[in-house]
């Protein structure tokens, strides 16, 4: 089976073309070529199909083998993709995801897309549609326990649920224990994505992300979103922001439209050809 490893800012994932492929078991093979010792190693599958909708559709997985709704990162990878291996030629395309149909606005130089924006949509806020078990409408800016730690949270929807916490020195977090606790904590019935964010300026911030079923990745797109969001919401950040995680920067604007706007780079890294068992 042909498979191509692509990234956006860092966060890495496997693509098969459902085109040309065919995956009958994708969450045993998620497991499988995500392992970083004995697989290909990434954050995750994501397969590229026919859409009876829109141009194209996504199907992603964790690396856990758990289908997630939406990544922005693969989203983007996928407009390079179907442009360089010339599915379209036009400059906008759609995208069928299980958290919505996303616009992708594609800037190719020389033949080959370097950049991609993705019309994420708008925020989902209202707790039950997070979701988040929570008494209010909203959780914006609320101090959670999560034993022993307390922590400012805000829960925001980008088509999957995320848990945005605005903190100083970010290095020294102890990410690998606190994310899990808290995507697995029982107020989160459909478990949560997690940002830790340190501001720097209104228009700049650093940020880690504990995704959901895969752990601590280089950058996640949605999650960039969020923090967007959040930090318009507790006055922190400004409509128009870059976002600086470990794989690269992310820019975003939370437009007077009510929809989130991300812009990223898209890259190639490698492609084979996988043997399954």
């Amino acid at each position: 089976m042909k498979f191509t490893k692509m990234h956006g800012a860092g966060n890495d994932y496997v693509y098969i073309d459902c085109f040309k492929e065919k995956v009958d078991h994708p969450e045993a093979l998620a497991k499988k070529v995500s392992d970083r010792h004995k697989g290909i190693g990434s954050d995750g599958l994501v397969l590229i199909m026919p859409s009876l909708t829109c141009d194209f559709r996504m199907r992603m997985f964790n690396a856990d083998g758990s289908e997630a709704q939406m990544c922005g990162n693969a989203s983007r990878c996928i407009g390079k993709y179907v442009y360089d291996a010339g599915y379209v030629r036009k400059r906008t395309i759609t995208l069928e995801t299980k958290g919505g149909v996303k616009t992708l606005e594609l800037f190719p130089e020389n033949g080959r897309v370097k950049k991609v924006k993705v019309d994420m949509g708008e925020p989902v806020l209202l707790a039950g549609k997070v979701p988040v078990k929570w008494n209010e409408p909203e959780l914006i800016n609320r101090i959670l326990s999560f034993e022993p730690e307390e922590y400012a949270v805000t829960a925001v929807s980008m088509g999957n649920p995320h848990a945005v916490i605005f903190m100083q020195d970010i290095d020294r977090l102890d990410i690998e224990r606190i994310g899990g606790k808290i995507e697995n904590h029982p107020m989160f019935p459909e478990r949560t994505n997690v940002e830790f964010v340190e501001i720097h300026t209104p228009t700049h911030a650093r940020m880690r992300v504990w995704e959901r079923g895969s752990g601590e990745t280089q950058a996640c797109g949605t999650g960039a979103c969020a923090v967007q969001v959040a930090g318009v919401l507790t006055g922190k950040l400004e409509r128009k922001v870059t976002l600086s995680l470990p794989g690269g920067d992310l820019e975003l604007e939370w437009n007077e439209n009510n929809r989130v706007y991300l812009t990223g780079d898209a890259v190639k890294v490698f492609e084979g050809n996988y043997e399954q068992a």
